[in-house]
């Protein structure tokens, strides 16, 4: 039976309800099986033009200097209204968003469910710093609550902080300056956006996730995300913080999170990921000459968030955790540990994610072999989520390797078909 409350969405729940019957159904595969080399199940629902595509898209993006002047370029034409939209569009758009809007994702919501991958809509819109821009990205939000409640393609919503409140204002105010008293007001406001989302994700029993951001304003972002745990979490983890373990201070954070919540007598909602801010984060510590929060090299990065995985396992019955990683090695990690802790691969204590448009081979091999996966879908307007294309571009031509894993993937798959 549907029990969504939104009109305009009910028709859609049932419809992903009656999908889920058939997906709960689907063989497990054993994790000795599993391999993220796999590129037919990785893009068996791709059609060799989408494979052809995603080829010159990956390649483009492999190019450095083509990046950076492309997206250059594509920023300057949208600010000077010039029409190029389409080409947005129809190329990194399609390959990283899910739609202009909530309504505009629902194919690609459908399109993963099918394949027993869950969608967590991200409101993608960055650099809002009016109260009505912040205002309507919170409406964004309560929308992905609302339909996400009783919708196993939803399994989590999302928003970063920065979405609902300045930037600024929450530096001034992690670093323990006077307020004049318009900016209390505005804060307060902030707080209140905050409180009225999470209510409504846990009134309607939707999992949220605190998005991280900049280590000058993540404390602010802490301070309220627990004790808005310390409000909701009690029987399960309906919000969630993002722990980021590129920060050499982080593990321990992540322990003495759980050990806050263990004496309050909540349960901990925890994100582990590597990180997004890293440049901005090493120039911002050189330029201001206090210690860099950034672990010395990837190896130590790879090493606590390896850590950070087995800690979550070893508490997972009041620790709930989702792994948003596009590592193998340690999404194999944890897919291992499962099977030798006899855990069930669909634990509901324990998700996998990746962003939309990456890493398929990890998704779609770890769906295909029972476990709990989600995709990150950003939406929006194609001009107000071109910052977020810019550096999801960029991201990928800095780390070593990542674009030329996605490319030979799909060369593989190529190939694979040709050979048939």
């Amino acid at each position: 039976m549907c029990q969504n409350k939104e009109a305009n969405t009910k028709v859609y729940v049932c419809e992903i309800n009656s999908m889920n019957t058939e997906s709960s159904s689907m063989a497990i595969t054993p994790v000795s099986q599993l391999s993220f080399d796999n590129t037919e199940i990785a893009f068996q629902s791709r059609s060799a033009f989408q494979l052809r595509k995603m080829y010159w898209l990956f390649k483009m993006m492999n190019n450095q200097q083509v990046v950076q002047w492309g997206t250059s370029l594509l920023e300057k034409a949208l600010n000077w209204g010039l029409p190029v939209d389409w080409a947005i569009r129809s190329t990194i758009y399609s390959q990283f968003c899910g739609g202009v809007s909530i309504e505009d994702c629902k194919k690609t919501i459908q399109f993963l469910h099918q394949n027993h991958i869950g969608t967590i809509l991200d409101y993608s819109v960055e650099g809002e710093k009016t109260e009505e821009g912040f205002d309507k990205t919170m409406e964004q939000v309560l929308g992905t609550i609302r339909l996400a409640e009783n919708n196993p393609a939803i399994p989590f919503t999302v928003f970063k902080l920065t979405g609902v409140g300045s930037f600024d204002l929450m530096a001034k105010v992690q670093a323990r300056r006077n307020l004049v008293p318009s900016e209390r007001a505005a804060y307060q406001r902030m707080e209140e956006r905050v409180e009225t989302i999470c209510q409504e994700a846990a009134s309607r029993k939707v999992r949220l996730f605190f998005d991280g951001e900049e280590t000058w304003i993540q404390q602010v972002i802490d301070w309220l995300c627990y004790r808005m745990m310390e409000q909701h979490n009690q029987e399960t983890a309906i919000v969630w913080n993002t722990f980021q373990l590129y920060r050499w201070d982080m593990l321990p954070n992540l322990q003495q999170a759980y050990f806050d919540a263990q004496i309050k007598g909540y349960k901990l909602g925890a994100k582990l990921v590597r990180g997004a801010y890293m440049e901005k984060e090493v120039k911002r510590a050189k330029e201001m000459k206090y210690p860099n929060p950034i672990q010395p090299d990837k190896a130590h990065c790879d090493k606590d968030f390896d850590k950070a995985i087995l800690f979550c396992l070893d508490h997972f019955q009041d620790l709930h955790f989702c792994v948003g990683t596009h590592n193998e090695a340690s999404s194999m990690l944890l897919a291992k540990e499962l099977d030798a802790r006899g855990l069930a691969h669909n634990h509901p204590s324990v998700w996998f994610a990746q962003l939309l448009g990456m890493s398929d081979n990890l998704s779609f091999n770890l769906a295909k072999a029972g476990y709990n996966v989600a995709k990150y879908v950003p939406y929006g307007p194609v001009k107000a989520v071109m910052p977020y294309l810019t550096r999801r571009a960029q991201e990928n031509t800095s780390i070593a390797g990542q674009t030329s894993r996605e490319l030979q993937l799909v060369q593989s798959e190529m190939k694979r078909r040709a050979s048939k």
